[in-house]
């Protein structure tokens, strides 16, 4: 008889699904977010429509305006170089002490991963790309013991999120990205620490690159 509690409220579940809808682009930049508008959509009142964007907001998803009110936020440019400056450095360190690390579950790990993002490009499964790409990094942070760091990528999550899903879908990038990041994967299996940093360094290079045109490009429209 016992009623099973929902693993998730309804604002968790409210600010899951417009994060979604904003990070998969079904919400653009400059978009307002009409609260009415916005109970309609999700099921929810009023008052959870606007705990959401208060989060989104404090995520940088969501910016309000005087004039306008609460809007999709436009990525910047500046920031956005920051972000991949900083999992540059992080990353680039977790990939060098995974290689010296010379642990085959590691290895095992990363490829599980880059299989599953491959089938999701396969199939079109963008968020899937998304989560089975986060989970890759996780495992390079995790498995080395480096809490601090990844709790310091993860707080990017979001605006790294909301970058990657530009990338992801630009030509060939479905076939480019992965193989990046199997040169990651096979200096890890060689135990190759200068090989692992560098091959995750292009990586990131390559995505700050193609977010920097993206970004360039919807500035001049705008």
């Amino acid at each position: 008889m016992k009623v099973e509690r929902p693993t998730k409220t309804l604002r968790e579940l409210a600010l899951d699904n417009l994060r979604e809808a904003i990070v998969s682009g079904h919400f653009k930049p400059g978009d307002r977010l009409v609260e009415r508008d916005l109970c309609a959509q999700l099921g929810v009142s009023r008052t959870i429509v606007r705990e959401v964007l208060r989060h989104l907001e404090s995520e940088g998803l969501v910016s309000t305006l005087a004039n306008r009110g609460p809007i999709v936020a436009t990525l910047d440019l500046n920031e956005a170089r920051q972000i991949y400056e900083i999992r540059g450095a992080l990353e680039g360190m977790a990939a060098r002490l995974c290689a010296e690390k010379r642990d085959a579950a590691i290895v095992a790990e990363l490829e599980k991963s880059l299989i599953g993002i491959r089938q999701s490009y396969s199939n079109k499964d963008m968020p899937g790309v998304l989560a089975y790409t986060s989970a890759f990094y996780q495992t390079l942070f995790s498995r080395v013991d480096r809490a601090v760091a990844w709790g310091i990528v993860n707080s990017l999550t979001v605006r790294i999120n909301h970058l990657r899903s530009m990338t992801i879908k630009t030509e060939n990038r479905h076939v480019e990205g992965p193989a990046q990041m199997e040169r990651i994967v096979e200096a890890i299996r060689r135990g190759d620490g200068e090989a692992a940093y560098q091959a995750a360094i292009d990586h990131v290079t390559r995505a700050s690159a193609i977010a920097e045109q993206i970004l360039s490009a919807q500035l001049k429209t705008a």
